[in-house]
Order: structure tokens, then C-alpha cells, then sequence
């Protein structure tokens, strides 16, 4: 029986859609914020990161560029886009922030929809260059991280790209993908094409089949399909997608409820994350 390795050593990398107070109070942003806090109180490392959006004010927040990590390159639909990263802390937390930046995904006054509530045209793009930025950061880090989870759709590719192109890369060869999923993916479209544009290196077509037709729930689907856990909002998600798990036989928890005031809810995220880990 392969040897369990304590909490001390493991490692989280949490890769958010939102993160507040950087982002306003929600259910996504909730967890973000105090899972990754909790997480570390538990005796683990942690590193956690959220894409740059525009309306996240740097100077209120203390943001800074971090040269040794910036000025790496990512090719997203045949065009290089520059990788910058930012970080802020938390000091009442004692944890840091990675952001990922780019000025064409990232820079406008908005998470995902223009003013008019539309969902943005590239929002795949930004997903691509999101996940691709987390994982090349980490590395350039050098830091291994055993589980990597991930919550809201901009991360839902992370999966993926684990899974199949950074799979032999020591750094990741042994990681465990758990995925949160939330009741916020129903009406979701992204552009035509996006499978297409999403595969790469290893990634060919019957991999990404679930979002032959782009959808918030097939992409979800396709992220469950990589993961290696599944953790449900405490109000239910699409019963697609439970269904979808369960077909997998994947370990399923409903999400504990982040309480300030409480903080046995970390008892069970330390639980799920050592059954996953075996």
C-alpha cells in the first residue's frame, strides 16, 4: 500500500475565477477567499490565483508586477500573447494572490459580459490563456503541487491541460485535479470553433468532444472528465453534470459551508483532498 504523505508536506494550488475582496462577495468568491486561508492554517502550502480582470483596482489592492515570473509568451489561436503576473496579499490571511494578466483578455472594466450582459466573443480564448498561464507560472515557480482545484468556468480547461499536455512534466505528473462546481454554467455559449482552438500538442478532437457543441455545461463536462474529484454547491448543480460524475464514478462531496465563525468545514475539504490523494 503506497505510503500516505502528511498534511505538512502537501501542496494546493487553487486556481479561482474570483477571489474577493478583489472581486465582490459570492459563493465562488467565498471560497476562494477562506478555503485557501483555512487550507494553510491545516498545516498545508498553498498558492492561489485569479485572472487580472480590469476592474480589479491595482493600487487600492496593492497589486505589483512580478518581474522574475513575467515576460513568458503564450500562443493562443495562432497569436503569441504576453504573459504578465501580478500579486497582492492578504495580510490578515498571510497569503498571497497570483494574478494573471494580459492586456487584450484582461484589461477591460469587466469579468465576462459587456454592458449590455453579453457574454464575451473570446471567453474561450481568455479560459486558454488563463489555464495555460496558471500552469506555466507554476512551473517557473518549480513548486509541485499535489492537488490542484479548481472553481469557476475560466478554469474548467486547467483539467485538461493537466491531464494531457503537462502530464509527463515532473511538476505536474503526479497531481490531482478536484473541481467545484457551482450553479452558474446554465445559458453559457462560447464561440463556434472553440474545440478546435482549444486543442493542442497531445489534445486531438475526441478529447475535447464534450464541447463540440460550446456550452457553460459541456465545458463542465469536459472538466469533470480530467478531474479526479467533484465537489457540488450546497444548492444543487445542473443534474447533467451529477449524472456525469456519477457515470464516471468519480469521489463526489456536496461543498461544506465556509463559515468565518466556524471553521470545521475544513475538516472535510482536508478529508476529500486525502481520499483523493489516496
Amino acid at each position: 500500500m503506497p505510503s500516505v504523505k502528511s498534511t505538512e508536506s502537501r501542496k494546493v494550488l487553487f486556481v479561482n475565477s474570483e477571489i474577493f475582496p478583489y472581486l465582490p462577495e459570492s459563493d465562488i468568491a467565498t471560497v476562494g477567499r477562506f478555503l485557501p486561508q483555512g487550507i494553510q492554517e491545516r498545516g498545508y502550502e498553498i498558492r492561489s490565483f485569479m485572472p487580472r480582470y480590469g476592474c480589479v483596482n491595482e493600487r487600492r489592492n496593492q497589486l505589483h508586477e512580478v518581474i522574475r515570473l513575467s515576460g513568458m509568451n503564450i500562443v493562443v489561436n495562432n497569436v503569441d500573447r504576453q504573459l504578465i503576473i501580478k500579486v497582492a496579499s492578504i495580510s490578515s490571511a498571510r497569503m498571497q494572490v497570483y494574478f494573471i494578466d494580459n492586456e487584450d483578455y484582461f484589461h477591460r472594466k469587466a469579468v465576462d459580459r459587456d454592458e449590455e450582459g453579453k457574454f464575451f466573443a473570446d471567453n474561450d480564448e481568455r479560459a486558454m490563456f488563463f489555464a495555460r498561464g496558471v500552469l506555466e507560472t507554476v512551473k517557473k515557480l518549480r513548486w509541485k503541487p499535489d492537488v490542484v482545484h479548481c472553481q469557476g468556468w475560466i478554469s474548467f480547461l486547467m483539467p485538461l491541460y493537466l491531464k494531457k499536455v503537462y502530464n509527463q512534466d515532473p511538476i505536474f505528473a503526479d497531481s490531482k485535479v478536484v473541481l467545484s462546481l457551482h450553479n452558474d454554467l446554465d445559458g453559457l455559449s462560447f464561440s463556434k470553433g472553440m474545440a478546435e482552438r482549444v486543442a493542442f500538442d497531445a489534445i486531438g478532437p475526441d478529447d475535447v468532444s464534450e464541447i463540440a457543441e460550446p456550452t457553460g455545461i459541456n465545458l463542465a463536462k469536459l472538466a469533470i472528465r480530467y478531474s479526479d474529484g467533484v465537489i457540488t454547491a450546497a444548492g444543487g448543480v445542473n443534474g447533467k453534470l451529477e449524472a456525469f460524475a456519477a457515470e464516471r464514478k468519480l469521489p463526489i462531496i456536496v461543498s461544506p459551508a465556509i463559515s468565518t465563525e466556524n471553521p470545521a468545514y475544513i475538516e472535510e475539504y482536508d478529508k476529500f483532498y486525502g481520499q483523493i490523494l489516496g
